[in-house]
């Protein structure tokens, strides 16, 4: 045994110290019998784990046992077991002043057990272990304080020898280091930014879903209804459902990744649509002046992401003005000659408040990424660089004017397109399709409402319609009921729309497919699947018998081979 597990006895009169010494034998413990507290003393420099001693047996404060005891590391209370003679009175002087100086003292009078005082002893050395466990860390961390010290000392001297060359590079490491912290704050508000995102984009498809099916069925009341009130309050609800889906199509823009879908816009109409938004957006103390052309100016543009370019400026106009001001948003046609912008007919929608405006220092700046004057958690610094992103990738671009104190004006210039004709908002329910027979279409949805009302509007316009809640359950009617159009949801238990997609191709190379969906990024579908084949939700009656009717006429390429995935025919959860 360790001799710093060992127990020191000292008792001076009769057998008292044999005596315990072989009772703590027979529990394990290693004793040794000292003579004198000078022995102890001494015995203690070798090490022990704690000290039985008799209340007779103590002595002199200025013993050398004292002395051991006041030079302790800090990481030692070394225990002692005082078996103290009952007594009337108080103890000498000498021996309570020398109990005070010993500490971690535990007192047991006599006559005691032999259990007792075995539970004593064995207690003392858990408490003294647990000093030596405190020992070996301060050991290692001494030590690895020792090492960094040495690590530290090299380093100095290293970066000494190099002050001189290296004193101007260290000047700019200094800065970099600064937009470096100030990268990552911004950084981290972004990332905020990005999970709210997240969550978006995941309860959008059962709330388009919940859209789709109120929008549709109200499509369908007014085409079935000759009852004017009944018709008039139907038109009001679709308006509602309309401003929702608008609504939720705006907040999705905030959770897209993919690339732009250039489309000719009407910027007047977009500009104007937003303005509810707007107004929930940056309040109603601030005043929103809307300014559209009347030369109609039509641009190419993604229409979800230049919203998300103006609400974008729209927020930092805000952030600028504080409480009171006025916010202009205004479009316009422009010609341009100018090299540096590209000459051509552009499209312009500008932004301008009354804000305090930006020094002329910083006009350079301000589309740079996490570049941002605003307060830690106020900015992410990425709301600029993002319409300027936006433009770019339209082959347009963004120019900034400001004056401190007077406020600022950005412009997002966009290539013009002509202007386009808007599509019917209604249809009539008739038969779309008779050569040949009923067209058999085959619909597959996990959500009841819009499987329901899917199936009644392409029953209504002279479909032959078979639903399935589940892509299992659809895929086992190929067989038994081959149909000529697969219309699938893509988000659904189980397998998903586009497993149900490679699997029904696998089985029925040829079969046209629609893939429906409320999600904001689909990126990867995108490169499976061309545009015609993805019906976004929530979607009109006239949307989806234009998306049918495209993919019974021409059923487009698949962009890659879609083999089969190796748990495609999972079993479908509920």
């Amino acid at each position: 045994m360790s001799v710093e597990t060992r127990i020191l006895i000292l008792a001076l009169r009769g057998r008292d110290a044999e005596v315990m010494q072989t009772l703590l034998r027979k529990q394990g413990v290693d004793c040794l019998i000292c003579a004198s507290l000078d022995e102890v003393a001494e015995e203690l420099v070798l090490g022990a784990g704690a000290v039985i001693v008799t209340e007779e047996s103590l002595g002199s404060v200025h013993s050398p046992l004292v002395a051991w005891l006041e030079g302790q590391p800090a990481w030692s209370d070394f225990p002692f077991i005082l078996l103290a003679t009952k007594r009337v009175g108080r103890r000498p002087p000498a021996a309570q002043e020398l109990l005070e100086r010993m500490g971690n003292v535990v007192v047991l009078e006599r006559p005691i057990h032999g259990e007792t005082l075995a539970s004593a002893v064995k207690s003392g050395l858990r408490g003294r272990s647990r000093q030596y466990e405190t020992r070996r860390l301060l050991s290692e961390l001494m030590s690895a304080e020792g090492l960094l010290t040495q690590a530290n000392a090299g380093l100095e001297a290293g970066i000494a020898q190099r002050t001189i060359e290296l004193s101007n590079a260290n000047n700019r490491l200094t800065e970099e280091i600064l937009e470096r912290e100030s990268a990552q704050a911004a950084l981290a508000q972004s990332q905020k930014m990005e999970a709210v995102g997240q969550l978006t984009g995941g309860i959008a498809h059962d709330f388009n879903n919940l859209l789709t099916a109120i929008y549709g069925n109200l499509e369908l009341i007014l085409g079935r209804t000759q009852e004017p009130r009944t018709a008039k309050l139907a038109g009001y609800a679709r308006e509602a459902a309309e401003r929702a889906a608008k609504l939720t199509h705006q907040l999705l823009a905030f959770s897209r990744s993919q690339r732009l879908d250039l489309r000719p816009t009407d910027l007047n109409a977009l500009v104007l649509g937003m303005s509810d938004l707007l107004v929930r957006t940056i309040g109603h103390q601030l005043v929103i002046d809307m300014r559209p052309d009347c030369a109609a100016p039509w641009a190419m543009a993604d229409k979800n992401q230049l919203e998300l370019a103006i609400l974008n400026l729209a927020i930092n106009a805000r952030d600028a003005m504080g409480e009171h001001g006025r916010l202009e948003i205004a479009t316009r046609l422009d010609v341009s000659d100018d090299p540096a912008l590209g000459a051509g007919r552009y499209a312009v929608v500008s932004v301008e408040d009354t804000g305090t405006g930006i020094p002329p220092a910083l006009l350079s700046k301000v589309f740079d990424p996490f570049f941002t004057t605003k307060p830690v958690g106020k900015g992410t610094g990425l709301g600029l660089s993002q319409v300027f992103g936006i433009a770019q990738q339209s082959s347009g671009t963004v120019t900034i004017e400001s004056v401190e104190g007077r406020g600022t004006r950005i412009e997002i210039r966009l290539p013009a397109a002509e202007a386009q004709t808007e599509r019917p908002t209604s249809i009539e329910l008739e038969p779309s399709m008779t050569v040949g027979g009923r067209p058999k279409v085959l619909v597959i949805d996990d959500d009841e409402g819009v499987r329901r009302y899917v199936v009644e509007g392409l029953q209504a316009l002279g479909y032959d319609v078979a639903a399935a809640a589940a892509g299992v359950d659809g895929l086992s009617q190929l067989e038994t009921r081959p149909p000529d159009l697969l219309i699938v949801d893509y988000a659904m238990p189980g397998m998903n729309g586009v497993e149900v997609i490679r699997e029904a191709r696998r089985r029925r190379p040829e079969l046209p497919v629609v893939l429906a969906t409320g999600f904001a990024d689909m990126a990867a579908v995108e490169s499976v699947l061309s545009p015609d084949q993805i019906l976004r939700k929530p979607f009109r009656l006239a949307e989806l018998e234009t998306a049918a009717r495209v993919a019974l006429t021409a059923v487009p390429p698949v962009r890659e081979p879609l083999p089969l995935a190796p748990d495609v025919m999972r079993e479908t959860t509920p």
